[in-house]
């Protein structure tokens, strides 16, 4: 196939790169080239910006491709941007949505893809969902060759997943770890979660392309596997060699007492801290004998050897520092004072 990817090198879509590139497939990625060298010899760069619609049409030319697989769209008006720019131009258009637009909370926490998608406590899954709703109308007023995909937390080697983190990533809560110091985990860390590692998440994905059966369909593309949040990060610990040491705090409250511009109330409430579920039947009735086969505990070893390996992925955060002490201290005061 003849396969085009806006993004392609990002955590989720960097996997699904290598594994087009390495089966033989006519790829190309369009972005801004900020991780060139770590796209495969044989994969086809357009280098540009996305919204330069002019530009874009001047190097991919009369080019006609099996599909079109959009990574970085993020707003409506984005996607309008790709159905003038694709319509016509290719048999499938491949959307990445998130498993984060299903209600919050949802009537029940088995999640299908027929699960209501409403999220009052997140802009972003507003927007996705938004994205949704004008790519679905386009496929049943126009014919658009929309496929949805909604991932939830899928992960690689490039950061170790965790739900409470600063701006600048997971590093500063491994550091905490390795310090012997406290970390936050919302609730009572018995939440239920799913994380995804990217090169099964890939697999799946890659089973929709040139799919008849997904043609104007949604799908969720994760692991079977369901951890609580203490799981998680006793596995997170062990990987690192140290002592988990988990101090719960509300997610409500977390919410409250953060920046406003770190979203806890979307990230946490809105996605994180809910119960969820998801039954990925659909997906392997589309492409038989899918299977994620990575469980948490094996790829977040991996995760930690990489950034142990990659001082340039140690990215410190001395403000989600300080603010995490300052929030241990605060609730430690008002448990004394009864």
């Amino acid at each position: 196939m003849k396969i085009l990817i806006i993004g392609g090198t990002g955590t989720i879509s960097s996997a699904i790169t290598r594994q087009l590139a390495a089966s033989g497939h006519e790829l190309w990625l369009l972005n801004r080239g900020n991780r060139k060298d770590e796209v495969p010899a044989n994969v086809k760069q357009v280098i540009t910006d996305i919204n330069d619609e002019a530009r874009v049409l001047e190097l991919v030319g009369d080019e006609q491709f099996d599909a079109v697989c959009e990574f970085i769209g993020f707003l409506p008006s984005q996607v309008e941007r790709d159905i003038r720019l694709f319509k016509g131009r290719t048999r499938q258009y491949v959307y990445i949505s998130s498993a984060s637009a299903y209600n919050k909370p949802a009537a029940s926490h088995v999640i299908t893809e027929g699960t209501s998608l409403a999220n009052p406590h997140w802009q972003y899954s507003r927007d996705k969902i938004a994205c949704e709703e004008l790519l679905m109308k386009a496929w049943r007023e126009e014919g658009f060759p929309v496929t949805i995909v909604r991932p939830s937390h899928t992960y690689c080697e490039r950061g170790v997943p965790v739900s409470v983190h600063g701006p600048k990533g997971s590093w500063q809560v491994l550091k905490r770890m390795i310090e012997g110091k406290p970390v936050l985990v919302q609730g009572d860390g018995s939440s239920l979660w799913t994380l995804t590692w990217n090169e099964d998440f890939a697999r799946g994905f890659i089973g929709l392309l040139g799919n008849p059966k997904a043609i104007g369909e949604p799908f969720q593309i994760m692991s079977d596997e369901q951890l609580t949040w203490n799981q998680i990060y006793q596995c997170v610990a062990n990987a690192l060699g140290v002592t988990f040491k988990p101090y719960h705090v509300s997610s409500d409250f977390l919410a409250s007492v953060a920046p406003k511009e770190w979203d806890f109330e979307g990230n946490l409430t809105g996605d994180k801290s809910v119960t969820v579920v998801f039954d990925c039947t659909k997906l392997k009735r589309a492409v038989p004998g899918f299977q994620c086969t990575t469980r948490f505990d094996e790829g977040v070893r991996r995760c930690v050897r990489h950034i142990l390996n990659h001082p340039e992925l140690q990215i410190e955060d001395p403000d989600f520092d300080q603010w995490c002490d300052r929030v241990i201290e605060v609730q430690d005061a008002a448990r004394k004072s009864f």
